[in-house]
């Protein structure tokens, strides 16, 4: 299984047209596939006790990083890095456990003309510190905005070409890395 993290819990949100184009695309692959939005986190997980104490509401969302057998995450820039929710979502899950040799892609989106970039590199660096097997083609959409139609689909071909191929190379590395974690974490 799949799970695509869409960074960021803002309605009706860029990163979260783009994680259904990406569903579409692994779909058509054969792949099992789903979307986690971090629009489902429960309120109760945003309470300061929930750091010494996960309420029992957010453990659905947290077996779903457990079980998959890869993560894609797209995730929009805000401000130069990634939105706090998602740093926020991954300090919530259980270390090291959470990443540690799980397979993880990443897909950047903005409205600039980076892409995402920095937001990617920046993800990086926390899911290197966490272990986790991180496919080298990542893909970065550029203009976003100009890009997704009002039906949600991504009209611009190059990019579109791109997430075809990272969906499809990452089905692979998941095909290829799962073994290796199963054997690592046993």
């Amino acid at each position: 299984m799949i799970e695509i993290l869409s960074g960021t819990n803002r309605p009706g949100s860029n990163a979260l047209r783009i994680s259904t184009v990406i569903e579409g695309l692994y779909r058509e692959l054969g792949a099992e596939v789903r979307i986690l939005d971090l629009a489902d986190m429960p309120p109760e997980i945003f309470q300061p006790t929930a750091y010494a104490e996960k309420p029992a509401t957010f453990k659905p969302l947290c077996d779903r990083v457990l079980k998959a057998d890869g993560l894609h995450v797209v995730t929009p820039e805000y401000n130069g890095s990634f939105p706090g929710v998602l740093k926020y979502f991954i300090d919530m899950l259980k270390f090291p456990e959470s990443f540690e040799h799980r397979c993880v892609a990443f897909t950047g989106e903005a409205a600039g003309l980076w892409g995402g970039i920095r937001s990617v590199e920046q993800l990086e660096m926390v899911f290197n510190y966490r272990n986790a097997y991180m496919l080298p083609e990542r893909t970065f959409i550029t203009q976003v905005h100009n890009k997704l139609n009002d039906a949600g689909e991504l009209t611009d071909e190059f990019q579109l070409g791109l997430l075809k191929k990272q969906c499809a190379e990452f089905v692979s590395f998941v095909n290829r890395n799962s073994g290796m974690a199963a054997r690592e974490s046993g």
